[in-house]
């Protein structure tokens, strides 16, 4: 593997409406390494379900419908204005996940190295359409989604942005081991990489070799979801990476970049005196 591996961590949701919290989450990613954090921007009233919109909630905050509590979370342009300059202080990358028409046109307004689809939005193909159009990279996550429904988001998305990347996805939370069917990055790589689109992985694993292993297999990003603690609350918490997880991976990740080397076949540096000891 010729190319560094790029590392997102995703914040997500996972501030609570802290800034404090984002803040923190920040830091964590800018000492670990990683090449950008991540988070989720909604709008709320577009993107709850008309079902699950009064249904009651028992939150930190006390009891309140889901509406409420995903608008209590939600950071909005005075929160995303200061993780702008305290990311530029911590010369970290950010960017975010667009679940709506309104939160990629809010999101544009920043000059973000990438904007993401998540895997609930990859068949609203206008959102796909828009988001390749606009950013200046478009990441997909195949999570919950067929092989039809995938083939089409990327093809979608080559029509309009030739900086395309694919990320294999599965979106249970946390992912059962057996479903994780690593595989497929394989299988994307064969039928994507010679249109140019780059190949991921986006994991809600408990683990972190998995990582390591989509890496072994292809995998040019990985993206894994981050947290001060797994206990917070929170629906996305315990199966993010704790700190000491997050920096045991980025470690884990460089190592494996320096010993892939360049698959050509030759006598190493170090091997020498031991040629000329055991051959002469």
């Amino acid at each position: 593997m010729n190319n560094k591996v790029f590392i997102i961590a995703e914040i997500g949701i996972n501030h609570n409406g802290s800034l404090e919290n984002a803040k923190k989450l920040i830091d964590v990613a800018e000492i670990a390494g990683c090449d950008s954090v991540k988070f989720q921007k909604r709008n709320p009233d577009v993107c709850v379900p008309e079902h699950q919109k009064k249904k009651v909630r028992t939150t930190p905050w006390g009891e309140m419908t889901y509406i409420d509590y995903k608008k209590r979370v939600e950071f909005g342009k005075e929160e995303y204005d200061e993780i702008e300059k305290y990311c530029k202080q911590k010369n970290v990358d950010w960017t975010v996940s667009v679940w709506d028409r309104d939160s990629l046109e809010f999101s544009l307004q920043y000059d973000l190295p990438f904007l993401k689809v998540p895997s609930a939005l990859i068949t609203d193909l206008d959102l796909v359409k828009e988001t390749a159009k606009y950013s200046k990279q478009i990441i997909l996550s195949s999570g919950m989604s067929t092989a039809e429904e995938v083939d089409l988001a990327v093809r979608t998305s080559l029509e309009y942005s030739n900086n395309v990347v694919l990320m294999h996805c599965n979106s249970s939370y946390p992912c059962p081991l057996g479903e994780l069917n690593l595989r497929c990055i394989t299988t994307l790589k064969n039928k994507y990489e010679k249109l140019g689109v780059k190949i991921g992985y986006s994991g809600h694993e408990m683990l972190l070799h998995t990582s390591l292993a989509a890496i072994s297999l292809g995998a040019g990003y990985v993206e894994r979801h981050i947290t001060l603690d797994r206990n917070m609350w929170g629906t996305d918490q315990s199966c993010s990476l704790e700190p000491q997880g997050l920096f045991r991976l980025v470690r884990a990740t460089r190592q494996l970049e320096e010993a892939f080397g360049d698959g050509v076949i030759r006598v190493t540096e170090s091997e020498i005196p031991v040629r000329n000891k055991l051959r002469g």
